[in-house]
């Protein structure tokens, strides 16, 4: 499965190198190019059918949030920082994989019995340490230099209906994005591009749609799911289980109506279960593509992912498939008179 070998792929923000080749590997022999920019976006180019020449753009990011070294202590331990948002609520105990030799860390915490106030208060990132099993500060500096990359050490699992793993912002997206290369061509032109840097300020996004020019754009993600019980009766930004979660604004952009009509009334007519995420929460790669030149009509479709930014996301096998489906039979429907301008 191509969301497996990509959840388990190591490639924090900047440091996206074992995901690019398994995406050039799992796409290279479904495009008519495929190449790679300066700053490591993988742009896939699949020549469409028919004559009326139409620049379509999908983008999915490889990178994922982690952490880098910043420091050694003289006792051995490593000292980091985030790289794009975590938690850190999440981190103590937890299992990771440290530079390209891929060395075991987990992310140190004294015992409750040992803490002042019983544990109440929450660890900074930065009274936080990462045990390698270094004994001194020099050796810590030899197996970790500064600037050394560390990922979750999260394995995946498929749970039933479910799957387990890490990254799945936007690994998902990604396995999305390589299912609908390997799939039938399209009318237009279509310019698939594997982002570099999302999570550090949709850098990626940015210099590829200057690049390509599209006349339209979909960001394909994996997104919150935070449907989990709650002491308020508040809306979940999306759910799990109830399909692909299509976006009408974010902090980042507001959709093209006329892209979100697209997918609502194909998803209805052909019977695929969506949801609206809900409006003004988080930010794509899209926010980048739709300022770029003199604007590029964009939305986003996701993944709800429950759990993401953290050691382990999970998300619905059956929601993955449908955003795939609904995809596919979107973009055979999308010609130019779908962007025409009319009445909002």
């Amino acid at each position: 499965m191509i969301l497996k070998e990509l959840s388990e792929a190591f490639g924090v923000s900047g440091n996206e190198d074992d995901v690019r080749a398994i995406v050039l590997d799992a796409v290279r022999e479904h495009v008519d190019e495929v190449k790679v920019d300066a700053l490591g976006n993988v742009l896939a180019f699949k020549r469409g059918t028919g004559r009326q020449r139409m620049r379509v753009m999908l983008a999915a990011h490889m990178d994922e949030v982690g952490l880098m070294v910043v420091g050694h202590d003289n006792d051995g331990f490593l000292r980091v920082r985030s790289v794009g948002g975590i938690d850190p609520r999440l981190l103590p105990g937890t299992l990771l994989q440290v530079g390209s030799e891929r060395i075991s860390g987990v992310i140190g915490v004294k015992p409750i019995h040992l803490l002042k106030d019983n544990g109440d208060k929450v660890a900074k990132l930065e009274d936080l340490v990462v045990d390698v099993g270094a004994k001194s500060k020099d050796e810590a500096r030899k197996l970790a230099p500064l600037g050394t990359y560390a990922t979750f050490a999260t394995r995946f699992r498929e749970l039933g209906p479910t799957v387990r793993g890490k990254a799945f912002d936007d690994r998902a997206g990604c396995a999305v994005l390589v299912e609908l290369l390997r799939g039938e061509r399209f009318r237009f032109d279509l310019h698939a591009v594997f982002t570099v840097q999302e999570e550090v300020g949709l850098r990626g996004a940015r210099v590829a749609a200057y690049a390509i020019e599209p006349d339209c754009a979909f960001a394909l993600e994996g997104t919150v799911a935070d449907d989990m019980p709650k002491d308020k009766d508040t809306s979940p930004t999306t759910e799990l289980g109830q399909g692909p979660a299509i976006t009408v604004m974010d902090r980042s952009f507001i959709a093209d109506r006329r892209l979100v009509r697209l997918l609502t009334s194909t998803a209805e007519e052909i019977g695929i279960p969506y949801q609206i995420k809900q409006p003004g929460i988080g930010g794509t790669d899209a926010g980048a593509i739709h300022l770029t030149r003199e604007g590029v009509p964009s939305v986003t479709v996701a993944v709800p992912c429950r759990y993401i930014h953290s050691p382990v996301a999970l998300l619905s096998l059956d929601d993955f498939n449908n955003t795939v489906r609904l995809m596919r039979a979107s973009l055979a429907r999308l010609t130019r008179r779908t962007m025409r301008r009319g009445r909002d």
